[in-house]
């Protein structure tokens, strides 16, 4: 007898998780292939709802189901009160989330990569030291439910990283970028091109004065400005009444150049799966529109909690009980060039990363870090790398006058608080810059 027909006997709601994970990695360091590995989980996590209080737990081992039983009912009976009930059979919008072109590609190959960016990289500063790893992987998951739910998906991630080490006298570069995906990009090596770019202009030094003045957010900086909305968007913080926004619906609370979305249906992103691991479709969720708050995201607890529907949103692990998380986010792109946009600015700075950022009360929306990385932009050209910088400021004040949002916009792996972010580059008129002069 499975688990499934096992539990569905002895408690009034049941849930059964499986979940396959076939991963291929190759690591370099210090620019040289240092390992190879294959690697293969499987596994059964269940929930119960008995009497109504909620039990979890979960195994490796697919032959102890008795045991795995014993646990989950035994967890249950000190288990929370609950009061949300498993996900209701739906359909769901077809995602592609599996490319036999990842799922296959072997170990040489993705050495190959590995190669590709390193040739990408050290012909602009020989002295850099790089650590890769590439991985892909095939996962397999499938939810039943004492209600009919039976859904299975499939998801073949292809991820790319690169850590860039540059020791020079006093100056020391630290870099990270990642590209991540499930559907075979042909352009691959974007973000490597992104990072040789940055590598290039970086090597330059110059200074500016500390001072009120426009700040300039690329796309992976645009985190600054992001990371403090998605929390205060997690229907778990509007339950537990910590997000500044919880009753502000409907509200303009930003610049109309601002609209942020949630979108788990997105074809080859890392944060697109049919289901989510509740069995509940994925969809897109408008938050923010034209600077008016619309929604939050919810998974079947916190929405049961908040008297409203799941919006999709829980994730998991084989041995985390799901949670709220985001899909894709996707900060909508503007009107304007990039090439305007710092045409237009005599002198500021263009921030592309932040030393310290998601320490401390980020839901307030106040910040205050170092830069890790930014360049100054003077007379309307981008002229070097700027050190000894930190900027501040509330994103709630900061976003109510933004002077520009560009046309351009690129997905960012590595973030906080989602698998992938698309974002434009973000202009704010003036913010306080402090430092050395």
């Amino acid at each position: 007898m499975d688990i499934f027909t096992m539990l569905k006997k002895k408690a009034e709601q049941v849930q059964v998780f499986n979940l396959e994970n076939e991963k291929t990695t190759v690591e370099f360091e210090a620019n040289q292939l240092k390992a190879c590995a294959v690697t293969s989980t499987k596994g059964t996590a269940v929930r119960v709802i008995r009497k109504g209080r909620l039990g979890f737990s979960a195994s490796t081992d697919r032959m102890a189901v008795n045991k795995l039983a014993t646990n989950v009912l035994e967890s249950a009976a000190y288990g929370d009160q609950t009061s949300f009930s498993f996900a209701d059979p739906k359909s769901a919008i077809a995602v592609r989330t599996y490319d036999k072109a990842i799922a296959e590609l072997p170990i040489n190959r993705l050495i190959e990569i590995g190669q590709e960016i390193l040739d990408l990289i050290l012909p602009v500063d020989p002295i850099v030291r790089c650590n890769l790893s590439l991985a892909r992987g095939l996962v397999s998951a499938n939810i039943r439910n004492q209600k009919g739910l039976d859904v299975s998906f499939q998801t073949s991630p292809l991820t790319l990283s690169i850590t860039l080490n540059r020791m020079e006298e006093n100056d020391v570069l630290i870099r990270y970028e990642q590209f991540g995906a499930t559907v075979w990009e042909k352009d691959y090596l974007a973000f490597a091109r992104r990072l040789a770019e940055q590598l290039k202009l970086a090597r330059k030094l110059t200074t500016i004065k500390p001072g009120r003045m426009p700040v300039l957010f690329s796309p992976a900086g645009a985190q600054a400005l992001i990371l403090p909305l998605s929390e205060a968007l997690n229907g778990k913080e509007v339950y537990k009444g910590t997000s500044p926004i919880k009753d502000k619906v409907d509200e303009k609370l930003f610049d109309e150049k601002i609209t942020l979305v949630d979108d788990g249906t997105m074809d080859g992103c890392f944060g697109s799966t049919p289901y989510d691991d509740e069995g509940v479709p994925r969809s897109r969720n408008v938050l923010i529109e034209n600077g008016v708050l619309k929604s939050f995201i919810y998974d079947l607890k916190t929405a049961a909690q908040a008297g409203t529907q799941s919006t999709g949103n829980a994730v998991r692990s084989l041995f985390t009980q799901p949670d709220v998380s985001f899909g894709n986010v996707i900060l909508q792109p503007g009107r304007t060039p990039l090439r305007d946009i710092i045409a237009s600015i005599d002198e500021g700075i263009l921030v592309e990363s932040l030393l310290g950022l998601g320490m401390g009360n980020t839901i307030s929306g106040a910040f205050s870090n170092p830069l890790d990385l930014a360049f100054k932009i003077e007379k309307g050209e981008v002229v070097g790398r700027v050190k000894d910088l930190s900027i501040a400021g509330n994103i709630y004040d900061l976003l109510k006058d933004v002077a520009a949002v560009s046309q351009e916009a690129q997905w960012n792996y590595n973030f906080f608080y989602a698998p992938y972010v698309f974002a434009p580059y973000v202009l704010i008129p003036e913010m306080n810059v402090a430092g050395k002069s």
